[in-house]
């Protein structure tokens, strides 16, 4: 199915753009497909490294079992390993290799990996989080971290093979959108992550809610949320709401330091996070997987209306 929009002239990079393959894969993928092969093909590489070293905890604690002193010793071996070849430039495989010409090429600061190695360290060694502002911490490196070499894509200026950094403060600049984004997938998936033992509200909100993990577990498993489980879910979607508002400001601010096309990507990707958290309904909806989320018809459908209503700076 090709895009049936007819956007502005300066965005005209986007008419031949065919999404029906792609509609299903993470937002962030989405958005980059505006961008130019080369930096497209250099995000792939880096979020694919993301993906590694963030699939070695979650793909253990999805087991549903306790994790073994001994695995947490190798694993979290395994992750400073990778990250000391990073800051090394060790090209010790033939992925590595690609990550750090990139890197190089590019002028992408390591300090995105090496929290997200901490975040993911800090993920090894708990099932959960004390309080909001421990969570929010870990954002740091599991939500801002990809978000900042996103970021930084964008930003870059590129004149024949001579690459120029943006003036953008790149932590800071992906900040509010991260935060909305993770917020988002944390209502998004509550079924998902709780059939697989994943839990992503901190415990005094939890406590303030009086909820428990075996609630949460229950409200998935019998489809019947109680008042508490919904009071949380409120509280989500409240913190959510400021950090779209935050999001949406600072957007507002920044984009035009960007070219069109880059601009564009990151309004695709708030308003695709912005449709699903438009289903959210903590007073009265259901959060399983199907009503959460959007299907590849809808998706097609936010695209192309963001394409319609985009008017970049």
């Amino acid at each position: 199915m090709m895009l049936n929009t007819k956007p502005h002239i300066s965005i005209n990079f986007a008419t031949d753009l065919d999404f029906s393959e792609i509609l299903t894969n993470p937002i962030l993928d989405i958005a980059a497909r505006f961008w130019e092969k080369d930096r497209y093909e250099a995000f792939q590489i880096c979020y694919r490294s993301m993906r590694i070293l963030d699939d070695l905890v979650d793909d253990l604690k999805s087991e549903g079992r306790t994790i073994t002193s001994e695995e947490k010793t190798v694993i979290a071996k395994m992750i400073t390993d990778w990250t000391y070849s990073l800051q090394q430039n060790n090209q010790s495989d033939q992925f590595m290799k690609q990550l750090q010409t990139v890197i190089h090429h590019y002028s992408i600061p390591i300090w995105p990996w090496e929290r997200l190695a901490q975040a993911m360290l800090f993920d090894l060694e708990h099932d959960s989080f004390r309080t909001l502002l421990v969570f929010l911490r870990y954002c740091e490196g599991a939500a801002i971290s990809p978000a900042s070499i996103f970021m930084h894509l964008c930003a870059i200026r590129q004149n024949d093979n001579e690459i120029t950094p943006g003036d953008v403060d790149i932590r800071k600049a992906s900040r509010p959108l991260a935060l909305f984004s993770y917020f988002v997938h944390i209502m998004r998936d509550f079924q998902k992550d709780q059939l697989a033992g994943l839990n992503y509200f901190a415990e005094d909100i939890m406590s303030q809610c009086q909820v428990t993990n075996a609630d949460l577990a229950k409200s998935v498993k019998n489809g019947n949320y109680s008042q508490s489980v919904r009071k949380l879910l409120t509280i989500y979607r409240d913190i959510a709401e400021k950090y779209r508002s935050l999001a949406r400001s600072n957007l507002d601010l920044i984009l035009p330091q960007f070219p069109p096309r880059y601009q564009l990507s990151l309004e695709m990707i708030y308003s695709l996070y912005l449709q699903i958290f438009e289903r959210v309904n903590p007073q009265q909806g259901m959060f399983d997987t199907e009503t959460m989320n959007p299907t590849g018809d809808e998706v097609q459908m936010q695209i192309d209306k963001t394409l319609l209503t985009f008017k970049p700076f």
